[in-house]
């Protein structure tokens, strides 16, 4: 799932690419992509792009006409740029392909979703709280004003696994599965611990792991094209996805934690005082 630094290496690749361009075409080809329909998505075309931004997850094209094209790529979508958009027609449920954007330069692009599970989501609006994910984010963990003090008020008494805390949205903008399992790992913190129970000490470490693995990701996405941020993430990666693998700091191995359709990855050494974490369905630590 593409997360803050791979969406925001992605809003300064637009931003550098489309910006001044006129929208020539906005097309969807997988209807259930479309969240909105009033305005309608065709009303974007012959409007010119004035900025790309990002809100968490979300990214979000300004144009003149005072309008918002905002997406986002969920668990299996991703961006395709093309300096010259294909002609070829796009056959609805033929194609990986959501969306197609293009501009009159003659480049463009689509918005790809693998899998049969449907969750990319693409609205056009007037502004962008009027996308209900975006109404509900919390602070971006790098924005200014977020600091450690604000983080700590965020957490505190909150019953809930930090693993839980860190991917909630509403809570903190723009972390997921994979950075969440990052951000714990360089905290030297168990993904099941309370949120309410951490240590002032324990707080400053999260808050500090945070930032610097954000802006750490965010530093190795800035300048690539989006064919190769996913790579890009996946090298950047000490636990996540390593199941198997030696963690780079002790030398132990990697494990994971499945759950119906995803998984965490830990370092016991590390994170939980050599304990291997149950399942998260038996809801305990193992003996």
């Amino acid at each position: 799932m593409p997360e803050m630094p791979e969406v925001e290496g992605l809003v300064e690749f637009l931003r550098g690419r489309i910006t001044g361009l006129r929208v020539d075409k906005a097309t969807v080809s997988a209807i259930n992509a479309l969240k909105t329909y009033d305005p309608p998505l065709t009303a974007l075309v012959g409007s010119t792009v004035t900025a790309v931004d990002r809100h968490g997850k979300f990214l979000d094209v300004t144009t003149d006409a005072g309008l918002h094209l905002v997406f986002h790529l969920a668990k299996a979508g991703w961006l395709r740029w093309y300096d010259a958009l294909p002609t070829t027609i796009i056959k609805p449920g033929k194609t990986p392909i959501a969306l197609r954007v293009g501009f009159d330069d003659g480049s463009g692009f689509d918005l790809t979703e693998a899998g049969t599970k449907k969750s990319l989501a693409v609205y056009a609006v007037r502004t962008p709280d009027e996308v209900p994910g975006i109404a509900r984010l919390g602070p971006d963990p790098l924005g200014a004003g977020f600091d450690r003090a604000a983080f700590g008020a965020l957490i505190a008494g909150r019953r809930t696994q930090i693993k839980g805390v860190l991917r909630a949205q509403s809570i903190i903008a723009g972390v997921g599965n994979a950075y969440s399992d990052e951000i714990l790992h360089a905290a030297r913190m168990s993904p099941y611990a309370l949120a309410a129970t951490l240590t002032d000490d324990e707080v400053d470490r999260l808050f500090t792991a945070m930032t610097e693995t954000l802006a750490e990701a965010i530093h190795e996405a800035r300048g690539k094209p989006p064919a190769q941020l996913k790579d890009a993430k996946r090298r950047g990666m000490r636990v996540h996805g390593r199941r198997g693998e030696e963690c780079p700091v002790c030398g132990d191995e990697v494990r994971s934690v499945f759950f119906a359709d995803n998984s965490l990855e830990y370092c016991a050494t590390c994170q939980t005082g050599g304990k291997l974490l149950a399942d998260r369905r038996l809801s305990r630590l193992l003996k």
